[in-house]
């Protein structure tokens, strides 16, 4: 009992990022449930997916969607290619080695964050000024299918949300605001788009539903915590946070798996 008490724990923190960051809560479960819980990464993508195939986020994706952040058309064409994507990124996750997996994530995490603190623009000889609109709609379809389907090969491989390729993507590629593009990313994960994935894994026994059911349950009382908070904050704070936020998690998989 007192260990379900601890997935219920686990997911209202993942949530409450979920809600924040727009990540699918992904980031905080898998490491969580390696380090806390004794998993092994397989077992962990596993729990991960699962928990988030509901759409625990709905009432985070609710209160940013009275706030005016999100893009309903966009999030669906992501929505779409990450249930593509998931399949892909399910297969190779059982087919290659976990140390792999584990360095690849790592590597992943730490060029995120860097890129979040604007590190790499200092090696660039003309800075072009972004033009951020909060929430830009004339980008055609397949080009936000292309970005889930690259979240969607990444959320089945490390049993992430994909917001951690949504988010970053939407912000450099497509100009959204920092609160906009984390309110999209959060959207688009609300259909179950990781199903695919967790039909592998659950097929390859790294599958427990119920513990997976406890952190969904965890992640419906956080997620809407979470996105209130990120309704709150200003832009240019919640971009620095979720830098911060990455480098930890990166500099943690870094000194573990590498």
């Amino acid at each position: 009992m007192i260990e379900y008490a601890g997935f219920l724990l686990l997911g209202i923190a993942a949530g409450i990022l979920s809600g924040l960051f727009g990540i699918g809560g992904g980031i905080v479960m898998v490491p969580s449930l390696i380090v806390l819980f004794g998993m092994d990464i397989l077992d962990a993508n596993a729990t991960s997916l699962a928990a988030m195939l509901l759409p625990v986020g709905a009432l985070g994706v609710w209160a940013y969607y009275k706030a005016g952040m999100i893009n309903v058309k966009d999030s669906l064409w992501i929505s779409l290619g990450l249930f593509i994507g998931s399949f892909a990124g399910g297969e190779f996750a059982v087919s290659i080695s976990q140390g792999l997996l584990s360095k690849l994530y790592a590597g992943i995490l730490l060029y995120v964050a860097l890129s979040y603190f604007d590190v790499f623009s200092y090696f660039k000889k003309n800075k072009m000024p972004k033009v951020i609109k909060p929430v830009p709609d004339h980008f055609p379809f397949w080009s936000f299918v292309l970005v889930g389907l690259a979240a969607g090969i990444f959320a089945g491989l490390f049993g992430k949300g994909g917001g951690l390729v949504i988010v970053p993507a939407l912000i450099g590629i497509f100009r959204y605001d920092a609160k906009a593009a984390a309110a999209t990313s959060l959207a688009a994960m609300q259909l179950p788009v990781g199903l695919p994935s967790v039909m592998i894994y659950a097929q390859s026994g790294h599958l427990n539903i119920q513990n997976a059911a406890f952190i969904a349950l965890g992640i419906l009382l956080g997620v809407l915590v979470g996105s209130k908070l990120g309704v709150k904050l200003p832009s240019a704070v919640f971009k620095r946070m979720y830098a911060v936020f990455l480098l930890v998690v990166a500099v943690y998989m870094v000194y573990k798996y590498i």
